[in-house]
């Protein structure tokens, strides 16, 4: 393959005054950048420690929340074990009612009442004082 044309002329001349005009323009345009990229680094950083921040505060909530939520289903599991036993137990009731046979009058056996004696105060306590220096006799002292 030729090349078009002449090399020599794609060559461009650049005089030195618009290579330090071009050079000043490069640093200007790489300070600005620089800011551009530390500001975002910046922004970029406060973004994530408030995220952070209020995820950690968020999963505090969560935790006290998950906590009250154990205890209230433990409570349930609780009740829910004392009705079903109060259940069973009235079940059972319900049951021994047919058990159990109906009485009649006739089934009854009915018991005179005794008369009762009428002791004085004085006579109770003069029995017992009574009985209490028999059983005297028995009893060692020290």
């Amino acid at each position: 393959m030729k090349p078009y044309g002449n090399q020599i002329n794609l060559k461009k001349k650049v005089s030195y005054e618009s290579k330090k005009n071009s050079e000043k323009i490069s640093i200007l345009n790489i300070k600005l950048i620089h800011q551009i990229f530390d500001t975002i680094n910046i922004s970029l950083l406060v973004l994530i420690f408030t995220l952070f921040f209020l995820s950690f505060d968020s999963q505090r909530k969560w935790s006290n929340t998950y906590k009250t939520l154990s205890k209230t289903r433990a409570n349930n599991n609780n009740l829910i074990d004392y009705i079903s036993k109060i259940e069973e137990f009235y079940i059972i009731e319900l049951e021994s009612l047919n058990i159990y046979r109906k009485t009649k009058p006739k089934d009854l056996i009915y018991l005179d009442k005794l008369a009762e004696k009428k002791e004085s105060v004085f006579k109770k306590n003069l029995s017992s004082f009574i009985k209490g220096f028999r059983d005297s006799k028995y009893q060692r002292g020290y």
